[in-house]
């Protein structure tokens, strides 16, 4: 191939090599712009001819047609390996060759393994191409081409290089009175000698556009998307990016630990002006700033000029910029049952970022509480298609009020199979909701239960405490559902302990305190009465009976008790027939309006473990904290999922395989009780809890709103008008706060 002279470039000596090397090893583009250099080929005016040959044969690359040219050189050329450059030098070329949509290196295989001589080639004499020498001749008379005197070894001159080219040569001489073996900066400058070299500037200009790069396909720069960027921070795209990875407490002393042992990718500041397009550059050490988020710590690298090189956050981010610990801190706040000032508390001990205040109360609000109830929805419906197939359906109710004594503000009425003891309805009463007047809220809740209930399930049977408004609307002559065929049944619990109040009361009096060594017996007889009994006439028999046994008469007129003889060393006290005592005991006992109801109790049906249940929401709600109407609700939904999943738990065997049983005294008796161990709580549906409500935030197009405004079901709405609009929460718990009152008129807080 034929390369043009460029006479501009000085011969850079071994030295000044060597030296520009080892400055570019820190600039990666420099360094292969430095490669590319080496390798150009100006082609001048050829050029042009150059680019249609290699299009005409359908390369795409400029070292496939140099691998072709000298291919054909070397096999059809003179037998000398170098040919004189003032001689004609044979060349060849191709006719032609259809374009392919193979790869290059596969079409230079192909070419290079042809046979050349079956394609026809052409002889270009010496003249044609040497045509780009012709014109670059200057027209002078007094001076000589410069093709033919120009690369004289005779026209060279010795000369000291002026600047380098990547402006390193005064580092250089800086550094030479440190280096023995220092070589001067010189070079070899061809045609120096000729005077024809002052009109150098006549020349024509080869443009960059005109030079052809031959380069291999293993050296090839690296493009401005290859170069090494800083990551961008994580972001949560789905449940499974947050749900279940594992999290850690970190001190920020330990952070600066690791960011001083830290690398970065990056060397240089790749800041750029988007005016003046210009880059910072500025090199390491970088500032690093450590400033705390919510529960996330963010570090920041700033380069010298002020520029942010890089950002870390330890947390990946959800839609519109909230942080994925902060959102699940909030959210697990009120899925374990905890209280947001609490647990804030808890935080600020342990010097660490919380969530702030109305981040909070805005999660809980726009994601959680709905989320929740959806949840319970979905497991609810699970259990009632079950009980559509049964034929009877016997189910236990009873009422929970939020707070201690007579200004509840809420009421929770939940209903539980019998057989299976599982929950299948939760309904909460706000007393707004029945007109302030938190005497029939249980009523109304109770209402509400029935309704649904007999739209869903075939009920024949519900057992409840001896509330009178219930018993009314039970009523079988007179009460709401007379015609739903629904058995009303009362709890033995309640029963048995409102008749241990009366006979304690009667034993209060003066002369009758003897009463209250017999109360623990009579109790216990009319438990049996009502678990023997099957008939209204038979336990009236059964539990007459016991004014007799009192005064220590077993055999009478009508009939007997029906315990074995007792024990001569008996040392019962007696009452005495006729007595105030005795007859007192007789007013209990055969008291008409009690006697009128008491057939409720044969079914023998007890709602303790409703009781169990109403202590474990204690858990979620405790009665020394008020709530918000759907904060309240939520939360006994969540005791109500919680006891539905562990309520068949398998207890706890030992290496003999025996029940672990352990002991627990009961203050209010006064005696030890024991209770089987079981397996620890594992709450598998909490993740599933936690993914549909982060799922809510995921699909959400907008981000946590400012204020929250009511919703249309919340019970503080009602009372106003329809062109006002409800108020925003955060008024209505400033309200609150002001006052520093809950329900039952002692300090609480509002969450």
């Amino acid at each position: 191939m034929i390369m043009d002279h460029d006479y501009s470039l000085p011969v850079r000596s071994a030295s000044s090599t060597k030296r520009k090397r080892t400055g570019e090893k820190n600039d990666p583009r420099r360094f292969w712009d430095s490669r590319r250099s080496k390798r150009r080929v100006n082609l001048g005016e050829a050029f042009e001819r150059w680019r249609n040959l290699r299009d005409k044969l359908g390369l795409q690359r400029d070292a496939d047609l140099a691998c072709v040219l000298i291919n054909s050189y070397e096999k059809g050329g003179p037998s000398t390996s170098t040919p004189s450059k003032r001689h004609a030098m044979p060349f060849q070329t191709l006719s032609t060759i259809p374009p392919s949509s193979e790869s290059s290196s596969h079409r230079e295989k192909c070419i290079l393994e042809s046979d050349i001589e079956e394609i026809p080639i052409a002889e270009i004499e010496q003249q044609v191409l040497d045509e780009s020498f012709s014109k670059m001749s200057v027209h002078d008379e007094s001076t000589i081409t410069l093709k033919e005197d120009a690369n004289d070894l005779q026209n060279t001159v010795i000369d000291w290089r002026d600047k380098d080219d990547d402006g390193a040569l005064e580092s250089a001489s800086e550094d030479s009175s440190l280096d023995d073996d220092y070589i001067p900066s010189i070079c070899m400058r061809t045609g120096g000698g000729k005077k024809t070299l002052e009109m150098m500037e006549k020349l024509p200009f080869i443009s960059l556009e005109e030079t052809v790069l031959l380069s291999t396909e293993n050296d090839v720069p690296p493009q401005e998307e290859d170069l090494v960027t800083s990551p961008s921070s994580l972001q949560v795209l789905c449940e499974d990016d947050v749900i279940g990875q594992k999290a850690s407490i970190v001190y920020q002393l330990n952070l600066k630990q690791l960011v001083t042992c830290l690398k970065l990718p990056l060397l240089k500041c790749n800041f750029k002006n988007k005016v003046t397009n210009q880059a910072c550059q500025a090199s390491a050490p970088f500032e690093v700033n450590l400033t705390s988020r919510g529960t996330g710590t963010i570090i920041e690298w700033i380069c010298s000029n002020g520029h942010k090189i890089w950002k870390w956050n330890s947390q990946p981010t959800l839609k519109y910029g909230i942080q994925a610990g902060d959102f699940m801190m909030a959210t697990n706040v009120l899925l374990s049952g905890n209280n947001y000032y609490k647990v804030s508390h808890l935080f600020k001990y342990m010097n660490m970022g919380f969530v702030g205040k109305d981040l909070f109360f805005n999660i809980q609000d726009t994601y959680c509480v709905g989320t929740i109830r959806e949840f319970w929805e979905v497991k609810r419906s699970t259990a009632i298609q079950r009980l559509q197939d049964k034929d009877s359906v016997v189910v236990l109710a009873d009422g929970r009020m939020d707070s201690p004594g007579h200004c509840a503000q809420y009421c929770t009425y939940t209903t539980m199979e019998n057989e299976s003891k599982e929950i299948i309805s939760v309904v909460t009463i706000d007393k707004r909701q029945t007109q302030r007047n938190s005497v029939i809220m249980e009523r109304e809740a109770f209402v509400r239960t029935m309704d649904k209930l007999l739209t869903e399930i075939k009920l024949t049977e519900i057992c409840t405490d001896a509330h009178n408004q219930i018993s009314s609307l039970m009523n079988p002559n007179s009460g709401r559902y007379k015609d739903s065929g629904v058995l009303h049944s009362w709890d033995m619990w309640h029963g048995a302990k409102n008749l241990a109040k009366k006979i304690t009361a009667a034993g209060q009096l003066s002369g009758q305190k003897i009463l209250l060594k017999w109360t623990k017996d009579i109790v216990n007889h009319f438990w049996f009465c009502c678990k023997t009994a099957e008939t209204d006439g038979h336990f009236r028999k059964l539990w007459s009976s016991v004014l007799h046994h009192v005064t220590n008469e077993h055999t009478w007129y009508l009939g007997k008790c029906l315990h074995d003889c007792l024990a001569e060393n008996n040392e019962k006290e007696w009452l005495e027939s006729g007595s105030q005592a005795h007859k007192a005991l007789e007013k209990i006992v055969l008291n008409k309006r009690w006697l009128k109801d008491v057939h409720r109790y044969l079914p023998f049906r007890s709602t303790c473990q409703l009781e169990s249940f109403h202590n474990h929401i204690l858990m979620y709600a405790s009665k020394r904290f008020s709530f918000s109407p759907l904060v309240y609700e939520a939360r006994t939904l969540l005791a109500a999922l919680d006891y539905n999943h562990h309520k068949n738990r398998p207890p706890i065997l030992n290496k003999e395989g025996q029940l672990i049983l352990r002991r627990q005294y009961q203050k209010k008796s006064g005696r030890w009780t024991v209770y089987t161990m079981k397996e620890e709580k594992n709450y598998s549906y909490i993740p599933d809890l936690q993914a549909a409500i982060l799922r809510k935030r995921l699909d959400s197009d907008r981000g946590c709103p400012r204020r929250r405004i009511l919703r249309p079901d919340d019970p503080r709405t009602l009372g106003l008008l329809p062109s006002v609009q409800p108020p925003a929460v955060d008024t209505i718990v400033e309200s609150h706060v002001s006052r520093g009152l809950g329900p039952g008129n002692t300090p609480q807080e509002n969450n």
